[in-house]
């Protein structure tokens, strides 16, 4: 894998040259002593971080950055700033740079930052590639996901959409069941037939057994005329019954028939109508549970689990959430006529670090809230609502102006071990650094095996 190329610019030789030494064993790196030179060197070679000081002679960082973002929109800015120039530092923030650190430059802190916006970019990168491609090949353009459950649900999808199996739907609510569903629909045999979705938790028993099989006229009282089924209008495409363990057990039996001899009787009728439809059924509860309990049919558990998808909650979907975030943004400031550039990494920060009880449903809903409320160029911690910053700062990082930055990194080393098991391999992957860099971090802040 080629090494990520950084380009740093700043008058001064000395800084330059360390910063070089710092970066050389891990980076491909470029120098430049002003602006001028820096847009040169951006317009002869592919750069993948502008890392700049903000005061020099002629061009300042600021200019540069935004000269280097009009020409080359992809790039990430870093800008390095004084200690007493933290106006300057959120003024970049506001016109596009990714982050920024105060000078004298903590060398181990650099790293951590490359590494971590390096792996965000690298995934938002990834994740519109993927999206391209499933768009092209599979029509999964509205799922987003480039974690690794996703992309065994993506590859799950692939193989079952061809055939004919019914498919059972798992997952919390807000996970994306219909999405999956649709999916599943649109690249098999049968897209060009309807999808016809029935959302049974939201219909009484018995207005349910007439919406899925139809009556007759006469069948009860107010039914002046025949009406089709969503079995029937389902005909030749898929059906789609989500929450299937909310159906009354008398209308199970109905559905087991449907399936297993591709026949219905409609509510006052007796005769028997064919229907070619597959049934791909959806649930948030554990149906086998339920059929333990006696409270759901086994024979119809068992002709609807043939192939099961599991949809993981959000927040075992880590590396998905800024893709999410980013995704959601970009839909809402079109719909709200915004240019909202991002998140700050402090919100970023927080937004990781929350539960998504709501899971994809709630992310979508906070980030539509944010963005029509929000009067900045950047979605900070102040955007975020507040029973959200609660929460998200009890079980996590607090985000918390007090903290100095290496009390902050001490308490990502130890949530980061926390979270992997004490796996070192793995926690440094976690903060985005080598594992060099977090055997200095351990030995320097005194944690100890245990």
């Amino acid at each position: 894998m080629s090494k990520p190329i950084v380009l740093i610019v700043d008058d001064e030789k000395s800084a330059r040259d360390g910063l070089v030494r710092a970066l050389r064993q891990g980076y491909r790196v470029f120098v430049a002593e002003n602006g001028t030179s820096a847009l040169e060197v951006l317009a002869s070679q592919k750069i993948d971080v502008l890392l700049s000081d903000v005061r020099m002679p002629g061009m300042d960082g600021i200019t540069l950055m935004q000269r280097a973002l009009a020409n080359h929109p992809g790039l990430i800015c870093i800008i390095l700033t004084a200690y007493g120039d933290v106006e300057l530092a959120v003024q970049a923030m506001q016109q596009g740079a990714t982050d920024f650190m105060t000078k004298p430059i903590n060398l181990d802190k650099l790293e951590l930052v490359l590494g971590r916006v390096l792996k965000a970019k690298r995934m938002e990168l990834e994740n519109e590639q993927l999206r391209a491609q499933l768009d092209d090949k599979y029509g999964l353009e509205n799922m987003v996901g480039h974690s690794a459950p996703m992309q065994e649900i993506f590859e799950t999808i692939r193989q079952v959409a061809s055939s004919r199996a019914t498919v059972l739907i798992q997952g919390e609510s807000g996970t994306g069941k219909e999405l999956v569903a649709k999916a599943i629909h649109q690249l098999g045999s049968r897209s060009k037939g309807p999808f016809v979705a029935v959302h049974c938790a939201a219909l009484s028993q018995n207005l349910l057994e007439s919406e899925l099989f139809g009556h007759e006229k006469g069948a009860f009282t107010g039914a002046m005329e025949r009406r089709i089924g969503r079995f029937e209008k389902a005909d030749g495409g898929s059906l789609f019954l989500d929450e299937i363990s909310e159906i009354d057990a008398s209308v199970q039996v109905k559905i087991l028939r449907a399936l297993e001899e591709r026949q219905i009787e409609r509510v006052g009728g007796d005769t028997p109508v064919d229907v070619d439809s597959r049934l791909i059924a959806a649930t948030n509860r554990d149906l086998k549970g339920m059929v333990d309990e006696g409270a759901f049919r086994e024979d119809l558990f068992y002709r609807l689990y043939v192939v099961v998808i599991t949809l993981p909650p959000l927040r075992e979907r880590q590396d998905d959430i800024l893709l999410l975030l980013n995704h959601f943004l970009a839909g809402f400031n079109e719909e709200n006529g915004k240019q909202i550039e991002g998140f700050t990494p402090a919100a970023y920060e927080m937004l990781s670090s929350y539960e998504w009880p709501g899971n994809i449903r709630e992310l979508r809903n906070l980030v539509e809230r944010m963005v029509v409320l929000a009067r900045g160029k950047m979605l900070d911690v102040k955007d975020i609502p507040i029973q959200v910053r609660e929460q998200a700062s009890d079980g996590e990082v607090r985000i918390d102006a007090d903290l100095t930055v290496d009390e902050m990194e001490k308490r990502m080393v130890v949530q980061a071990l926390e979270k992997t098991g004490g796996n070192r391999t793995k926690a440094a992957e976690k903060l985005g650094v080598s594992r060099r860099t977090l055997h200095r971090k351990l030995n320097e802040y005194g944690i100890g095996k245990s």
